[in-house]
């Protein structure tokens, strides 16, 4: 594999190189749903003997790439090719019966089970009219052992870490006969010394030809275990290139693609310095973490100030905010709110300290698609009333008709199924949810990711003028442009830990980008 790939690929047949055909070839891959294109000529190439990573920020489209490759969907167009010889999965079962097999990040594992009943299940090994325990358990001892790993397998899975749970995800891969296995995000819930045993496995396997395709957002461990890399931008390929001659920066540069002249004008630009900084210290963070999530931190978040978080997806951007708002539990550091020391149990402990919470997931986390927008709008006001002290109705169409104005959320009424506006008016009822609630402090993840440029700079207009009005907020976004053009203070993350924190000025477009990668400080 000592090829030099600077560009996408073109290939239309099975590409021999060094005499060796790929393990997994996918050429001219296209997905589409409802007219919006997840999929755009797509190419890969998986050879045996090696771990090839696949990057891409959050909707470039990797997820969508491995449910074609294990047949979860079909392709609009394009072909897959296993060893030289054209394939076309139409479920998970036929694609691992071709030998594709995947290792998701959580495992779908039965905890319940013996761990040979985990690597055997759906395939025991019979003998006379019931299942021969004996011949399972050994053989399970057997694929595990090839692994290194020593381990009772008549115990119940969950009494094993995580990490072993993967290691047994793995063997029961291996007992189908993979050719290829697909690692999607395999590390993200696992410590230093479980990633360590991950990798060891996976050297191992490299060694004896599997192919592998390993998906991750962390950059060290990128470095650490690829032998190539494609990178995946907006649902098109970027390119594919070998780890040795792809530095950190070009890695990141490429991922986050360069901002068009009409993202460079969007949100928040030529928007004057906010002389804020000096605000009142409303809320503040020391040392809070949880491990294997994020490393401890130290935060201030100040009135009339836009703090951003910036960093690339896996960061540790959203596992901050919601230690910060209670939704997780940090098992390590303090808060102190107006110079107070607390402690969020929940989201509502956070609600009633005046901390509100956009989450990125609006559809999941967010917006209730089947309640309409007054609904929707009240919901946090009526949380933190609480269930005995119901908002009278005439006050909640009040309070949605007032905001529905203020922020120009296009909508028939108040009365309309939040499900039928778009994703810029859904995003504007759910800062209404917050505002409504009249929060010291605002926590915005991704409040402008999927929506148009006029939604979104409508969106970032109202941000700023809170802040104007002494309003503190925390601003994260993947688009790191929108985070230099808005904030005040910004801390750059990378791989679960801070690396940086600068005023407004002290990084441009190209700097910022070399903090991420880890190549200056």
């Amino acid at each position: 594999m000592n090829e030099t790939l600077t560009g996408a690929l073109t290939s239309a047949a099975a590409q021999v190189v060094n005499g060796v055909v790929p393990a997994l070839e996918l050429n001219g891959i296209h997905k589409a749903f409802g007219g919006v294109k997840a999929l755009s000529d797509v190419a890969l190439r998986l050879y045996p003997g090696e771990v090839h990573t696949l990057m891409g920020q959050n909707g470039a489209g990797k997820s969508t790439l491995i449910k074609v490759l294990t047949g979860v969907y079909a392709p609009d167009s394009g072909e897959i090719r296993l060893a030289g010889q054209i394939v076309q999965p139409c479920s998970t079962l036929e694609a691992q019966n071709l030998g594709i097999s995947t290792v998701y990040q959580e495992v779908n594992l039965c905890p319940n089970l013996s761990v040979a009943e985990n690597i055997f299940i759906g395939r025991y090994p019979r003998k006379h009219l019931g299942i021969d325990w004996r011949t399972m358990q050994q053989q399970a001892q057997r694929l595990l052992g090839d692994l290194q790993i020593h381990i009772d397998v008549t115990a119940a899975l969950a009494r094993y870490p995580l990490a072993i749970q993967q290691m047994v995800a793995i063997s029961r891969a291996l007992s189908v006969s993979a050719k290829v296995l697909i690692l999607d995000e395999p590390t993200s819930s696992l410590d230093e010394a479980e990633v360590r045993l991950l990798f060891d496995v996976l050297r191992k396997l490299r060694g004896q030809g599997m192919a592998i395709l390993f998906v991750t957002h962390f950059l060290e461990q990128t470095y650490e275990i690829s032998d190539r890399i494609t990178v995946l931008r907006n649902g098109v390929l970027e390119g594919e290139y070998p780890a040795s001659a792809l530095s950190r920066f070009d890695l990141v540069n490429k991922m986050v693609g360069v901002q068009s002249p009409a993202d460079k004008e969007a949100p928040g630009a030529d928007q004057e310095r906010r002389a804020a900084a000096g605000g009142e210290l409303l809320l503040q963070a020391r040392g809070l973490g949880r491990k294997g999530v994020l490393a401890p931190l130290d935060l201030d978040f100040h009135a009339g100030e836009v703090f951003g978080l910036c960093g690339l997806l896996g960061s540790g951007r959203t596992e901050a905010a919601r230690l910060l708002f209670g939704a997780d539990k940090a098992d390590s550091g303090s808060l102190c709110v107006k110079g107070k020391a607390v402690r969020f149990h929940s989201p509502r402990d956070a609600i009633a300290a005046g901390i509100g919470f956009c989450s990125e997931d609006r559809k999941a986390e967010g917006a209730i698609l089947a309640l309409s927008v007054r609904e929707n709008i009240i919901l946090a006001l009526q949380a933190r009333a609480g269930l005995l002290r119901v908002i009278p109705r005439k006050r909640q169409q009040a309070i949605a008709n007032d905001y529905i104005k203020r922020l120009g959320i296009k909508t028939p009424d108040s009365e309309t199924p939040i499900s039928s506006l778009s994703g810029g008016n859904q995003q504007k009822a759910l800062l209404a949810r917050w505002l409504a609630t009249d929060p010291a402090m605002l926590i915005l993840d991704e409040p402008t990711r999927g929506i148009d440029v006029r939604a979104k700079q409508e969106i970032m207009d109202h941000v700023i003028a809170l802040c104007r009005k002494g309003m503190a907020i925390l601003f994260i976004s993947s688009e790191i442009p929108e985070v230099l053009r808005c904030s005040d203070r910004m801390l750059v993350l990378r791989d679960r830990q801070a690396c940086g924190e600068y005023l407004r000025g002290e990084l441009d477009d190209e700097s910022v980008l070399q903090v991420i990668a880890g190549e200056c400080t």
